[in-house]
């Protein structure tokens, strides 16, 4: 039991009202989902345009909900409930499922290629499911399923290559099986505080993206292409990290040997 909450106060009733409306703000993502797919469903400029905003509100409240539990100590409150199972089922279809369904409905992808969304898909369910998805050092292991972005920049940017298209689908569902180290900028660390700071203009570029996306498409396709530097940054700053790791434990086992 946590030192600075005694039984008592993990039992009171304003506790358990906090820790269920922090529940009920990662529900919210569910909200968003539904709408989501509606919008993909019904389909066109303004709905998909509709759909990706939802889907940076979804990242938003997944960014930040985790704090919010660990604030008010959810699991010591509310034991019986996982809030980690209802954020996995959310992200799974916010990530996941919706982004790869947009794919498919917008048609970003050369004709007799959609196949490579379900092994995606699958891929994407093969990492969700690993106990180790989430390292106990603070990474993501394995490409950590944002395929929210992944349709973002294939639906502004469109590759004029068609190769292009399946390789920004295929590439990241393969690496899902490499266990290498992604940041996860929501834990702790000098690393993540610098990629959330990162962050905050990117969102403004993204949001940027959408408000031109409908009338102004020269102007979406340049703001999405400055946009990349996040991306780039995240992978590349990962992959740094992966090696780094790989490279120290390879050194560890040689002194031994």
């Amino acid at each position: 039991m946590n030192r600075n909450l005694d039984s008592g106060q993990t039992s009171s009733p304003n506790r358990r009202l906090v820790a269920w409306c922090v529940h009920f703000y990662t529900a919210l993502g569910l909200v968003a989902a539904a709408l989501m797919a509606v919008l993909i469903v019904r389909g066109g400029d303004e709905a998909f345009r509709g759909a990706f905003a939802l889907m940076i509100v979804a990242t938003l409240i997944d960014a930040t909900d985790g704090a919010l539990a660990r604030r008010v100590h959810v699991k010591l409150v509310l034991p019986g409930f996982d809030g980690r199972r209802l954020d996995d089922l959310i992200d799974f279809l916010t990530f996941t499922f919706l982004p790869l369904l947009l794919v498919w409905r917008a048609e970003l992808l050369p004709s007799g290629w959609d196949f490579c969304l379900l092994f995606a898909l699958l891929a994407s369910a093969y990492g969700f499911s690993q106990v180790e998805a989430k390292t106990p050092d603070g990474y993501f292991l394995g490409f950590p399923s944002y395929w929210n972005i992944v349709a973002f920049y294939l639906y502004a940017l469109r590759p004029m290559a068609g190769w292009l298209s399946v390789a920004l689908i295929v590439v990241p569902a393969l690496l899902t099986f490499v266990p290498t180290r992604y940041l996860y900028p929501s834990q702790r660390g000098r690393l993540n505080v610098l990629t959330t700071v990162l962050g905050l203009p990117w969102l403004a570029l993204l949001v940027a993206v959408l408000w031109h996306m409908p009338v102004d498409r020269e102007r979406t396709w340049w703001l999405a292409l400055v946009s990349l530097y996040y991306p780039a940054y995240y992978l590349l700053v990962s992959w740094g990290i992966s090696v780094i790791r790989f490279r120290a434990g390879r050194g560890s086992r040689g002194d031994h040997e």
